[in-house]
């Protein structure tokens, strides 16, 4: 099966090329879904046939490299075509490909009717073939190529509704703020690219000859800036500060598109490429420090703003944010494979989430519909009592929602519980550790209210609805719920893989199969911190009480939860009129859209305008017109030269003569 790994992006790609060349004219919405969703689903297929062969070998056979050509050659440099396949390339695989295809599958029932059905699907074929490309590179350069083409099609997906100005608005700025990001990245490539093949003679972007080569990577200043570019890179694309903001606007678009953004593409192509690149990164404490620092920010920050949000898409796009937050926060303390495993497992529920709250608005885009209703289907306050109309949708979000808490048993504990102990117990950053936790813990408990809030505020108590609306609320169809419902069985089972190892004793010895699998690919970075890196390691009676303390923070913001929107409902808008100021800061964001404006754009735009109108118009047009005055007015007067008149040109002819010899006889 390896040397059919060019088949997994080559399919969503023949799919994105039928449906943009042919599917205004098919103008079945079956086919064209069904075209799309079953592109998809055969690269799945190739990724399992993959992964059970790559399960078949020994941890150290575990990588392959299918070669489809050389791309681009220069003396001994080479870049190919190639494919990298190893348990982390597998993994991301099945992430992509896997929820990729329910998300196709839902995009069917959720876009029925839409206008441009088919440009929908080719975005989102093209969209899913950029990630695929992105993840299974095996170099720099064809990573980067998946890179910008996820950045592409987030601008063509978010933008989707392009007649709605806020939705032109999203696309362009997401864009941007990844160019902002790219421009690191490819500061990094060819940082790194300079100094290995100037200082060492290896001239090469192959991550499996970067790896080999990781000892030549010496501990400094270059390593630290080569690290910080890649980062920067990070920061754009998986929405971290302070390039995050483009993220929660990237809710214009169609939910399904937000589903895929969210959980299965762009935003973790941040977090698999610091990964990939571990052999670096472990040896840059500072880069590390930066890491966990911005990624436990984030985390923090972007909590607080999603506790005051009422739009039930703003709420997930904010959870979104500061789960990635947690990922970087493990990548930035050295536990790579605990930050893959929350990518993973955050694939699951939130994937759910997105879709769950595509299937409220859906139903209740319908229920205001019959009513002539203005009001917005996404706001909370508008839902209450979806419960009893929505019952598969209702146990699926609440699944997803108690796996996003980090209750146990659920997959968000397994990965959340193992990131909150490595930022607590890793060698790297000493006295730092507790305020790493403590940020990652505060924002554990935050998760936990304001999902639980988002559930009471939708599907719990009252209907906020009109009878006549309330009464048409119906439950979505089978092509909405079937993936929900795999899902929410995904966010309920997919951490039991990834069991810590003190837990683990306790369950009778069950072993950490994740971290076992991935061991190969860091197997180099715990090496390295094995033998340079030492630090006390706590006993496992922390452990335990840190892991009992991350379970009352959840239960705890569950708890203020249920208090504030199930029993006291009134409370809130007491809060509210009691700390007006706070609770509009929160609301807006903490105003960093405005200070952006204020700081980078509205000074970008006014520079952009001083040079248009007072550069380009006064100075460059008035050098161009002005020469083109001059020679209009020369050429006015010679003009009269040219009379058309034979008696005329021969007079001249006879003055020249006569100029001619009296110049000759009285000189």
């Amino acid at each position: 099966m390896f040397d059919l790994v060019w088949l997994i992006p080559l399919c969503p790609l023949i799919g994105s090329v039928i449906n943009g060349l042919l599917g205004k004219k098919i103008k079945n919405e079956t086919v064209i879904g069904g075209i799309a969703a079953g592109a998809v689903f055969c690269s799945f297929l190739v990724a399992c046939g993959i992964l059970f062969q790559l399960l078949s070998l020994p941890g150290e056979e575990r990588v392959f490299q299918k070669t489809i050509f050389t791309w681009i050659q220069s003396g001994t440099f080479k870049a190919d075509i190639g494919f990298l396949i190893d348990p982390l390339s597998a993994t991301m695989l099945m992430i992509v490909t896997g929820v990729g295809f329910l998300i196709h599958l839902y995009s069917i029932g959720y876009m029925h009717g839409e206008e441009g059905f088919y440009r929908y699907f080719c975005y989102l074929n093209l969209f899913t073939f950029s990630m695929l490309c992105l993840v299974s590179g095996n170099n720099l350069l064809l990573m980067f190529i998946g890179w910008e083409g996820v950045g592409l099609c987030s601008y063509l997906l978010i933008g989707y509704y392009f007649h709605k100005k806020s939705a032109g608005d999203a696309g362009k700025k997401a864009f941007v703020m990844n160019r902002i990001g790219d421009f690191g990245f490819l500061l990094g490539v060819f940082t790194l690219f300079w100094y290995l093949g100037v200082n060492h003679n290896v001239w090469t972007i192959n991550f499996v000859e970067l790896a080999k080569n990781a000892d030549l990577l010496v501990p400094g200043a270059v390593v630290t800036t080569v690290c910080l570019c890649f980062f920067l890179g990070a920061t754009g694309k998986s929405a971290q500060i302070p390039l995050y903001t483009w993220l929660p606007d990237a809710m214009e678009g169609p939910t399904p598109v937000s589903a895929l953004i969210h959980a299965a593409t762009m935003v973790t192509a941040g977090v698999y490429m610091i990964a990939r690149m571990n052999f670096i990164y472990i040896k840059s404490p500072t880069a590390l420090l930066v890491i966990a620092c911005v990624g436990a920010a984030t985390a923090l920050f972007a909590a607080t703003i999603g506790t005051a949000q009422n739009d039930i898409k703003r709420v997930l796009a904010y959870s979104t944010v500061s789960q990635l937050g947690y990922m970087f926060l493990a990548m930035g303390v050295g536990a790579f494979t605990a930050g893959v495993f929350h990518l993973m497992t955050h694939a699951f529920f939130k994937a759910c989430l997105f879709l769950g709250s595509g299937s409220v608005i859906h139903a209740m885009h319908h229920a205001l519909h019959h009513e002539h209703s203005d009001a917005d289907p996404q706001d909370m306050r508008n839902m209450g009592g979806l419960k009893s109309k929505m019952p598969i949708t209702f146990l699926t979000f609440l699944v997803a929602t108690i796996a996003i808490a980090g209750i146990p048993g659920f997959a968000g504990f397994f990965s959340k519980d193992e990131i909150l102990w490595q930022a607590f117990a890793n060698p790297h950053h000493g006295s730092a550790n507790l305020v790493l936790w403590g940020c990652g813990a505060v924002a554990a408990g935050l998760t936990a209210f304001y999902m639980f809030r988002l559930v009471f505020m939708t599907f719990f108590g009252q209907t906020r609805l009109s009878e006549k609306a309330f009464h048409h609320l119906h439950e979505s169809p089978w092509v909405i719920t079937v993936p929900l419902v795999c899902l929410a069985l995904l966010s309920l089972v997919g951490g039991w893989i990834g069991v810590p190892k003190i837990l683990g004793d306790v369950l009778g010895g069950l072993p950490n199969y994740f971290e076992g699998y991935l061991e190969p690919v860091f197997a180099y970075s715990n090496a390295y911190v094995l033998h340079n890196v030492h630090g006390a390691h706590p006993s496992h009676a922390v452990e335990w009480g840190l892991m009992g303390t991350s379970v009352v923070i959840a239960c705890a913001g569950i708890g203020l939860a249920a208090g504030l929107y199930l029993i006291a409902p009134s409370v809130p808008e007491k809060f509210v009129a009691t700390f007006p100021v706070l609770h509009r800061a929160v609301y807006n964001k903490w105003y960093i859209d405005e200070i952006y404006d204020f700081v980078f754009v509205n000074p970008c735009k006014a520079l952009g305008n001083f040079l248009w109108k007072g550069f380009d118009v006064v100075v460059i047009d008035g050098i161009v017109n002005g020469v083109a005055a001059v020679v209009r007015g020369f050429s006015g007067i010679l003009r009269y030269v040219q009379t058309g008149f034979v008696h005329n040109y021969a007079f001249s002819m006879v003055i020249g003569v006569v100029v001619i010899v009296g110049v000759y006889l009285f000189r």
